[in-house]
């Protein structure tokens, strides 16, 4: 069970993640998570580029460690490097001081201080000791790429139907989101640009935490 849209509720529950970027500008913020991997990764990125669109990709350590070229190609390509644990670890699973370690463990591999929760899934104390180091990057939008349950056309209306200025969509760049991704990004990235979006990398989200706790000052 999840939720296309994430509810404005669980939002404000949890002020510290960030959700979304306010903006009035019709700029979206694609993410991927799970990668990289060598048969879908440089898919996304060729087609990216042909929308001269940044992204965000949120990197599995072992995935890394596995393929470096294609780590190296993300960056070069001015995209945003996120850190998404060493193992695809679920934090509701995982006791806190493994967790840590192998978020460290991903670290060593990636300069960045973005991570996102395998599932959206952390226990409070994963959260505090986690928040020191990075941003905590959620979403608004989840595409559902990876639900082999759900029709590509239904995978196309959880984002087109949800999504708006300063959006942060949740895609997957692994292999059982295959067949859904390549279906749905090249649609989403040509309805988006012929109505005047563009496609951004979370670089700007630290000018955004650092408004945001100045309001909570």
């Amino acid at each position: 069970m999840y939720l296309a849209k994430t509810p404005k509720f669980i939002q404000k529950l949890f002020p510290h993640f960030i959700w979304k970027i306010p903006t009035y500008e019709k700029v979206v913020y694609l993410s991927f998570d799970d990668g990289p991997i060598p048969e879908l990764t440089p898919w996304v990125l060729d087609l990216l580029d042909q929308y001269n669109a940044k992204a965000s990709f949120f990197c599995v350590g072992e995935n890394v460690k596995k393929y470096p070229g294609l780590y190296d190609r993300i960056i070069e390509e001015g995209h945003s490097i996120g850190n998404h644990t060493e193992n695809h670890l679920n934090g509701w699973k995982t006791d806190n001081t493994p967790y840590m370690h192998n978020i460290k463990s991903c670290s060593k591999r990636m300069e960045t201080n973005l991570f996102r929760p395998p599932y959206g899934k952390l226990k409070p104390k994963q959260v505090n000791a986690i928040s020191k180091d990075y941003n905590i990057i959620m979403w608004d939008v989840l595409s559902g790429d990876f639900d082999p349950n759900i029709s590509q056309e239904d995978c196309y209306d959880n984002v087109m139907n949800n999504i708006g200025p300063g959006s942060i969509v949740v895609f997957h760049d692994n292999l059982k989101a295959e067949e859904n991704l390549k279906f749905v990004l090249p649609k989403v990235l040509e309805e988006l640009s012929q109505a005047g979006y563009s496609f951004k990398n979370l670089e700007s989200v630290n000018q955004h935490v650092m408004r945001r706790e100045a309001q909570y000052a």
